[in-house]
């Protein structure tokens, strides 16, 4: 239960990154400062940050039986909240 909750945490970010691109896109983008820095910070917590982690994932990952692909993907997804609860069988 907690992995789930841990992994909703990024899911949310993804879907506030959608729904400031929506929100662009018609004219609708919030003129609140904050809501503004949040979405730009969520934007490089959610593709910088995550992307950073790729290469901890892959090692963490080794003999897991999971490709690299995968791997990559779904830490670009969830981040750290993906690799770091996965448990290596050897």
């Amino acid at each position: 239960m907690k992995t789930v909750i841990l992994r909703s945490i990024p899911v949310l970010g993804w879907l506030y990154l959608a729904a400031g691109v929506v929100a662009a896109a018609t004219d609708s983008a919030p003129r609140n400062r904050l809501l503004r820095a949040a979405w730009w910070l969520d934007l490089f917590l959610s593709v910088v940050v995550h992307a950073a982690q790729i290469p901890a994932a892959l090692r963490a990952a080794k003999g897991s039986g999971r490709s690299a692909v995968e791997t990559a993907v779904l830490t670009q997804i969830f981040g750290m909240t993906w690799w770091a609860t996965q448990e290596v069988t050897r």
